[in-house]
């Protein structure tokens, strides 16, 4: 929190890395590919939802712990869904982006107990 120093390398992992190339990977490469192996029915994009948004949580365990994996397992289902019912990617980088970049607002300014008392009080 408030380290000006790793604000830049962090603003760009969060709009580059996470934002775009997290939405890339598993929104645009991984449903590309399972959908060549499970099909384009509506059962077989049902299962690349399931199967992408696990993986997106999963991917987040190691850095996040399980909060954070539940957490980004239910933005792996909401945007998986999304995309699985429009196909289009760049609302879906967009909104991972904001979605980041306010967390890490929240963070650089020590905001989460006022936050948290905010949603949870």
């Amino acid at each position: 929190m408030g380290n000006r120093a790793a604000l830049p390398a962090a603003l760009f992992a969060t709009i580059a890395g996470a934002g775009f190339g997290e939405e890339t990977l598993f929104r645009g490469y991984l449903f590309e590919r399972l959908g060549k192996l499970f099909g384009a029915g509506v059962g077989a994009k049902a299962s690349i939802v399931l199967l992408t948004a696990g993986f997106f949580g999963a991917a987040h365990y190691p850095v996040q712990g399980l909060a954070g994996a539940e957490q980004a397992a239910i933005v792996g289902l909401v945007f998986g869904t999304l995309f699985a019912l429009r196909g289009r990617i760049w609302m879906l980088m967009c909104a991972h982006a904001a979605f980041d970049l306010t967390a890490l607002a929240i963070i650089y300014w020590d905001l989460e107990s006022e936050v948290a008392h905010l949603v949870f009080n």
